[in-house]
């Protein structure tokens, strides 16, 4: 059958293959001393196609990775749809258990690992190819064609912080079309020298493995993303841009090195997973690091919306600028809509409609467009809870400002509700950081007999720094109201997810019970 004019398939494995054609020679992917070019890094995927399709990977098998954010796992990326297979990559930072039940309900045959995680991918009972084993095999090249481009090219597994992780079905369209919003909103190019301080493994590095293949420009694996390389590389290693959670641009902050200044260029960063304080924004604006608030979640493909700069933020002051780039934004440029629902209080069977663009009435953030999943892989009664008609429902609580642009405040199972008020936990936590002792923060709700919940937080204070329960409580009832006010403060370092997300299911597990006795120690 011969396939219309302008019908062609979308896969971002037209990336690569643009590339080498036409940038064979440029610096493709970095890794310690060793590089590639765009000409050897295609090579050597096909060659690692070869090599599973040689062990049996053929069209829709699942093909585990284990790996940090080595050549394997970037390799992967392009190889195994190569292959016909359906990457998934493994969060390596879970107990064996977890990744256990991922590689059982994936239904993976194969697993690819980097040495360091043998004993792991050796425990699963499946077939194991170590990092030599493909990535320096010599065999025939391969490349299987992609017919049909809403067929899967990956499964990224949810964080499970309710239950079990849910498999999230990306498809080749959404791919390469999330992959072009990257390369606009990132401003990336040929100049573009990225460093992987962002988990691959995290919703497939919100698509820029195939992003920066499609703009020509370089790749530096890191393996370990501790402060003291992620500094050594933006000082001498000519990074333009990275992308992280705002916890781990906190330690960026707080790290010893950012005492002697700023970088001397401007460096690009995206930051999604919790809405940055606009302290964190000031202090990094301050280095100069240009800071894009992105909001999104493993179902769109990672960035779903996007705080762009607009022209009168040139006027602001810097904290008036900070504020304005803490909101999420608008829809990137291949979402078509963006809705927040009047949900909040109302019955599963109320009419549902949009809450007023007033910049208050707290409603449910939901997105539609070529961007969002599937739906979770075998499990359809979470697919059907989750969607509404075309839109997909976040679990998101945010607010529509008048501009069209949108807030998140909450999680809707974070939000504390005291005495039938909403407290949106986020805006407690933004005037905690502002305090100059605070270097995170994060509030939850605790059951109370009289007002049914109220809000506590839980700091983790600068190096060297003290105040005490009582200072702190005083300094928010200076600018929020009372009913907002933590009732206790805990000092304690935050749970965090292997993707640096304050894990606020385990506060509420080590703080409920302490809850009476209130600390006003300057830290444990």
């Amino acid at each position: 059958m011969t396939a219309d004019l302008g019908d062609q398939v979308l896969t971002p494995l037209n990336f690569l293959e643009r590339a080498e054609a036409i940038h064979a020679d440029r610096t493709a992917m970095t890794y310690h001393s060793r590089s590639w070019s765009y000409g050897e890094f295609a090579v050597t995927a096909r060659r690692m196609a070869g090599t599973l399709a040689g062990h049996g990977v053929t069209r829709g098998d699942r093909v585990a990775v284990l790996a940090s954010n080595t050549p394997l796992m970037l390799l992967a990326h392009f190889a195994v749809p190569l292959a016909g297979g359906v990457l998934v990559t493994l969060n390596h930072r879970l107990a064996a258990p977890e990744l256990a039940y991922i590689v059982q309900h994936s239904g993976a045959s194969l697993v690819l690992y980097d040495n360091e995680f043998h004993p792991a991918a050796d425990s699963f009972g499946i077939r194991t190819l170590a990092v030599g084993e493909v990535l320096e095999a010599g065999g025939p090249e391969y490349a299987r064609s992609v017919d049909d481009e809403r067929s899967l090219i990956s499964l990224n597994y949810t964080s499970g912080t309710t239950g079990r992780p849910k498999g999230v079905m990306y498809h080749h369209r959404g791919a390469y079309l999330q992959a072009l919003a990257m390369i606009h909103h990132a401003r990336l190019g040929l100049d573009t020298v990225y460093l992987w301080t962002l988990p691959m493994f995290h919703c497939n590095g919100w698509c820029f493995p195939w992003a920066i293949t499609a703009a020509a420009g370089t790749q530096v694996c890191l393996d370990r993303p501790d402060p003291d390389t992620v500094w050594r590389h933006l000082r001498s290693g000519g990074i333009t841009h990275f992308n992280a959670a705002p916890t781990v641009l906190t330690n960026l902050t707080q790290h010893r090195e950012a005492a002697n200044g700023p970088l001397g260029r401007t460096v690009e960063v995206g930051t999604g997973g919790a809405p940055p304080s606009p302290t964190l924004l000031s202090e990094l604006t301050v280095l100069g690091i240009h800071t894009t608030h992105l909001y999104g979640l493993t179902e769109t493909f990672g960035p779903a919306v996007v705080n762009e700069p607009r022209p009168e933020w040139n006027s602001l002051s810097h904290t008036d600028l900070s504020k304005a780039m803490a909101v999420q934004g608008n829809s990137n440029i291949v979402g078509t809509g963006i809705r927040v629902l009047d949900t909040v209080g109302k019955t599963d069977d109320a009419p549902v409609v949009d809450v007023p663009a007033d910049g208050a009435t707290l409603g449910e953030i939901a997105v539609r467009g070529n961007t969002v999943m599937l739906g979770y892989y075998h499990d359809d009664p979470a697919t059907e809870v989750a969607r509404m008609g075309e839109w997909f429902k976040t679990g998101d609580l945010g607010v529509m400002h008048p501009d069209g642009s949108v807030e998140i405040r909450d999680r809707a199972k974070d939000i504390v509700i005291s005495g039938g008020e909403n407290i949106a936990t986020v805006e407690v936590e933004h005037v905690l950081t502002s305090h100059p002792a605070v270097a995170e923060a994060a509030v939850i709700g605790i059951a109370d007999p009289k007002w049914g919940e109220v809000p506590v937080a839980v700091v983790t204070l600068r190096p060297g720094a003290k105040v005490s329960t009582e200072e702190l409580i005083a300094f928010t009832r200076t600018q929020l109201a009372g009913f907002k006010t933590p009732k206790h403060v805990y000092f304690r370092e935050l749970p965090k997810s292997g993707t640096g997300k304050i894990l606020k299911h385990r506060l509420r597990e080590l703080i409920s019970p302490e809850a009476p006795q209130a600390r006003s120690a300057t830290v444990e």
